[in-house]
């Protein structure tokens, strides 16, 4: 065998490059996931050990505490019991976030999403069965989310405390009072969010698709995002590849052009389409054409002056 015959044969197909692509991405996300679930354990350990030192607790970690507040805020200028300063600046960072990558916040940083995608990871191995429910119940069951936010902000205002504290799975968690403070009063909670976590190696991301009050939220933000992932309709095979690893059941292959607001950002799928530009991040195409001439009119101006010389 020929020495360009064995580098041949060694060259990379276009598969292994996707493959390659996919371990990439997948890894810098669940590191990044990781990272802030570790953080948040961290701040909930040391408010538990350090009580007395006024460290942070974990819901002045948690931007939900800004929609809880957000009603009492705006008709009498303060906040309802338990939600700090740092809430409201965390709740505008979320914002401003969810303005320019939509849901990125639920596929990149939420602990709770983080132990959602490790429970169906060991579902798979498991071999668990995964109930798919068809379009239209699934249409149905996502508006479970703006029924509980609607419950939430309404009785947060009534009370004025943080009323879905008690019930929260990621409060009930990640707070870590069932390690270090248990009370009769945790029961309800723990409840919850046991039911929710063995459902959820059942049906992939539960939570985030048909419970959560914060995806609610995202959902309509994320209309108005400026990144989106978008399908391109004359690039596209219809191949459907891309529908199979989204982990809130969106048809990505359906996209016309722009993938549906529930849609986390994990960008599982636009890593696995074997079509390169079939599915993009990109902005609203006349934003997009306006960075492509800026950047052509950048490089044109390096090439005209490197001739000047």
């Amino acid at each position: 065998m020929s020495p360009a015959q064995s580098t041949g044969q060694r060259r990379p197909t276009k598969a292994m490059h996707r493959l390659r692509q996919m371990k990439r991405t997948t890894l810098v996300r669940r590191v990044t996931q990781l990272g802030f679930a570790g953080f948040v354990v961290f701040a909930a350990a040391r408010h538990q050990l350090e009580s007395t030192s006024g460290a942070a607790s974990v819901d002045a970690l948690c931007p939900f505490g800004a929609v809880e507040t957000l009603i009492t805020w705006v008709t009498t200028g303060t906040l309802i019991a338990k939600v700090h300063p740092s809430n409201l600046i965390l709740g505008l960072a979320v914002l401003i976030s969810a303005l320019l990558v939509g849901n990125a916040f639920c596929g990149w940083i939420c602990p709770l999403g983080t132990v959602q995608d490790g429970l169906w990871a060991l579902a798979r191995k498991l071999k668990l069965p995964q109930w798919r429910p068809g379009a239209g119940t699934d249409r149905v069951l996502r508006y479970g989310r703006f029924v509980v936010l609607a419950v939430v902000m309404g009785a947060s205002y009534v009370t004025g405390r943080l009323w879905f504290a008690d019930y929260d799975p990621y409060l009930t968690i990640f707070s870590l009072h069932w390690l270090f403070e248990w009370s009769d009063a945790l029961i309800v909670g723990v409840v919850i969010t046991a039911v929710v976590l063995l459902a959820s190696m059942f049906v992939e991301r539960l939570w985030c698709r048909y419970l959560c009050p914060l995806g609610a939220v995202f959902t309509v933000l994320g209309r108005f995002s400026l990144f989106k992932i978008r399908r391109d309709t004359n690039t596209c095979t219809d191949c459907t590849l891309c529908d199979r690893p989204c982990p809130v059941g969106i048809t990505v292959s359906k996209a016309d052009p722009v993938v549906n607001a529930d849609c986390i950002g994990c960008l599982d799928c636009l890593t696995t389409c074997p079509v390169k530009g079939a599915l993009t991040l990109a902005p609203p195409m006349p934003v997009n054409r306006l960075i492509s001439s800026s950047a052509r009119a950048d490089r044109d101006d390096v090439v005209m002056s490197g001739k000047g010389r």
